[in-house]
């Protein structure tokens, strides 16, 4: 049997441990990760091959998923067809995809080549929840890998031109963004936690679109800010940077372990105006920065098992838990001072449903338009930032001012 016959076996079985799961478990990923674990002839080149592959069939599901049951052999042909051509791919596709047309880019292309429908890769509720995520170019974006976006600690331009360089001399190409000076795209697979860059915290990985969040309400320098949901803390060390010296951030989160994390990276950044909390916040602030948790569909370039995952019923409960957060820190907010409302979802019922019931509630608080937009899509309050218009994840963001 050749290389790639073996390949497609080895594919397939893996594709039958993960059925079981793949419209039930969240932490789906965490079992592709101990299935790589447990078969220890994987090398780096395999695990990027079956990941690749794993993760184009949860992105294509509702039209690999009957094949899988009629016709295994065309199932994996199909995966491969889709998957994106990369390194760990090429020689696989090339081998399986011998007799068939080049890949075209549109989902609508693929859909008619494969006399499928391109409707039925998004779960009903998201076309209804977030119309544009249904039509093209953000149905396209949504069925592709997520980019790498880094945001570089300064936008000094010699520390820029050293870290650029450090990643020339690896041979990684990169993409400086064109609106956000410290943005760039890496355009190779690459580990950057290797780098002398990284570890000098010159660079963090963050998106392009999660650093749009920030930068559209213009941060003065010098304030007082809360993250009240800083997590691990990568709009914390942001917030930080936007800040500057004068300006102090404190980082509140339910989850001591992300903190530990956050408090990591700020050392290594060389941030010393961050807080970590150890109770809830009891003082006021110029800013409160709530980055929500919430159902994810923003991020399902990256976490496509989401897609199947996810109900109706589980969106409105984030909803209710979004509500209360905004109700809670709002007392936290100053006279005059802002409440920054952010999701990685694209669901209004979590995104500008729940700034409006909040707002419904809360006279002492208006809502205010961006200082910057990005061309992001206005919504009745606040902004959707769609996969499509910069290349990133999906996010929402609203700014309020209490008055």
């Amino acid at each position: 049997m050749s290389l790639a016959g073996s390949q497609q076996k080895i594919f397939l079985r893996l594709v039958t441990a993960i059925r079981p799961n793949w419209r039930s478990d969240q932490n789906l990923p965490a079992q592709i990760q101990e299935l790589f674990a447990a078969n220890r002839s994987f090398g780096s080149r395999d695990r990027r091959l079956y990941r690749e592959l794993l993760y184009t069939t949860l992105r294509y599901l509702p039209w690999i998923e009957p094949l899988l049951d009629t016709d295994p052999h065309r199932a994996a042909q199909t995966v491969a067809w889709l998957a994106a051509d990369l390194p760990a791919t090429r020689a696989y596709r090339t081998e399986h995809c011998r007799d068939w047309a080049p890949c075209p880019p549109t989902v609508a292309a693929k859909a008619a080549h494969l006399k499928l429908e391109a409707a039925a890769l998004l779960p009903d509720w998201l076309a209804r929840h977030c119309p544009e995520a249904a039509l093209a170019p953000n149905l396209d974006a949504l069925h592709t890998r997520s980019p790498l976006w880094l945001r570089l600690q300064t936008a000094d331009a010699p520390t820029t031109a050293r870290v650029i360089a450090e990643f020339t001399a690896l041979g990684w190409p990169t993409r400086r963004s064109t609106f956000l000076p410290n943005a760039v795209e890496l355009l190779a697979e690459a580990d950057v936690t290797k780098t002398k860059s990284w570890e000098s915290g010159l660079l963090e990985v963050q998106d392009l679109g999660s650093q749009l969040i920030l930068e559209s309400a213009a941060i003065a320098r010098g304030e007082r800010w809360l993250d009240a949901c800083a997590g691990a803390g990568g709009k914390t060390l942001q917030l930080a940077t936007l800040l500057g010296s004068a300006g102090h951030v404190a980082a509140s989160d339910i989850r001591p372990a992300a903190l530990r994390e956050l408090q990591i990276r700020a050392t290594r950044a060389g941030l010393t105006n961050i807080t970590v909390l150890s109770a809830p916040p009891t003082t006021t602030y110029d800013g409160i920065l709530i980055d929500a948790p919430c159902t994810g569909s923003g991020t399902w370039r990256r976490a496509p098992h989401l897609k199947w995952t996810t109900t109706p019923g589980q969106v409105a409960a984030a909803a209710e838990k979004q509500l209360a957060l905004l109700a809670q820190f709002s007392a936290n907010v100053r006279p005059g001072g802002r409440l920054i409302y952010a999701t990685c979802s694209l669901s209004r019922l979590e995104n500008e449903d729940v700034v409006t019931a909040f707002l419904a509630t809360h006279t002492e608080f208006t809502a205010e338009p961006p200082a910057r937009a990005f061309k992001a899509t206005p919504r009745p309050v606040g902004l959707a930032i769609l996969p499509a218009q910069h290349n990133t994840d999906g996010f929402y963001v609203a700014a309020l001012r209490k008055k």
